[in-house]
């Protein structure tokens, strides 16, 4: 399979704060990898990076088939980056925001204007066209802050949390568009605080902790790695509680949990539908009448907190760690685009 991005043995770091830690991960070509940890872990550090806004000190890189430390040029020509925070210039038109964007980029004028209405027509902003953007909604600005990435048909494409701030709806239309360009083909490397997002779009997902990777894999395997399935057995009263343990902990070798706040036995379904019965039959010999039996498979939240032992924060900004010392996370592309026109 062809790989789009690959990094082995990636290191950085300020002064006697390693940031990235020895790290090893690679995209293949139309997969969707998420980047998950908490903040300071190092997730927008590997964007910049990789997007060649950010020096690393050692490490092999390769971005669309091209070496970091020595074709930097050509991996500008072939990806688009989204960053934290809309680059969009508020006193300009969403048409004059995109057609500027061609021009730099070298399209030309003619095809920056072709380009541009294409991308107004696919992100559903032309009847917004000629507005300032500074009058467009949150989800507006993000989506004509992705048009922007795709100006130049890039292969790779970095998302760096690029639904922050917006609202369901809004979310899981950008979502809706990052997957067509999937389905073009485009690869993306994907950070993001929404672990249900990263359960939608992540073909797989990489979790980073103190700047080193700690587990990788598809969410379904990460998911069973931390626990798979449970029961949970809900009961009308706390006095109810002890009878429902003790008959889960006869039908089960598992050691059950309870939650007193919610009157509920909860315990790994190793057993499958056998556990299912016993518990089943348990039950009704102590006369324990549940008013909810139900099995809740792992997620994302689940997995986050098992293995970097914190609960996850969308509404965090990330922290000055990532992206070292006077970063300027809003100035992304503009460096970027200019570095691609020089």
């Amino acid at each position: 399979m062809e790989t789009a991005i690959s990094a082995e043995g990636l290191r950085k770091k300020y002064a006697d704060n390693v940031v990235l830690d020895s790290i090893d991960l690679s995209v293949a070509k139309g997969e969707v990898l998420g980047l998950l940890g908490p903040n300071g872990a190092g997730k927008t550090t590997i964007v910049r990076i990789l997007a060649t806004l950010l020096p690393y000190d050692s490490g092999k890189v390769t971005v669309a088939g091209f070496d970091l430390a020595k074709d930097k040029r050509e991996i500008r020509r072939r990806i688009g980056l989204t960053g934290q925070y809309a680059a969009v210039d508020a006193l300009l038109t969403g048409r004059e925001n995109l057609r500027l964007i061609g021009v730099l980029l070298g399209l030309g004028k003619r095809k920056a204007h072709t380009r541009a209405e294409e991308l107004l027509e696919q992100f559903d902003l032309t009847h917004a066209a000629d507005r300032q953007a500074k009058t467009y909604s949150g989800g507006m600005r993000r989506r004509l802050d992705l048009a922007a990435s795709l100006v130049t048909t890039p292969t790779v494409l970095f998302l760096d949390e690029p639904t922050t701030g917006l609202d369901v709806t809004s979310r899981k239309l950008l979502w809706g568009m990052v997957r067509e360009q999937v389905n073009k083909g485009v690869s993306v490397l994907l950070t993001t605080q929404y672990l249900e997002e990263a359960d939608q779009l992540a073909d797989r997902i990489a979790v980073l902790n103190q700047g080193g990777l700690i587990a990788e894999g598809t969410p379904e395997e990460l998911k069973r790695k931390v626990g798979g399935e449970r029961l949970e057995v809900s009961v009308a009263t706390e006095a109810d509680l002890p009878a429902a343990m003790r008959a889960v902990r006869q039908a089960s070798a598992e050691v059950p949990s309870v939650n007193e706040k919610t009157k509920t036995v909860s315990i790994p379904l190793a057993g499958g539908v056998n556990t299912l019965a016993s518990v089943t039959t348990e039950l009704k010999a102590a006369a324990v009448e549940p008013v909810d039996f139900a099995i809740r498979r792992s997620s994302m939240d689940d997995v986050f907190l098992a293995l970097t032992g914190q609960p996850v924060s969308a509404e965090e900004a990330d922290d000055a760690d990532e992206t070292g010392p006077g970063a300027r996370p809003t100035a992304e592309r503009q460096t970027v685009q200019g570095e691609k026109a020089a």
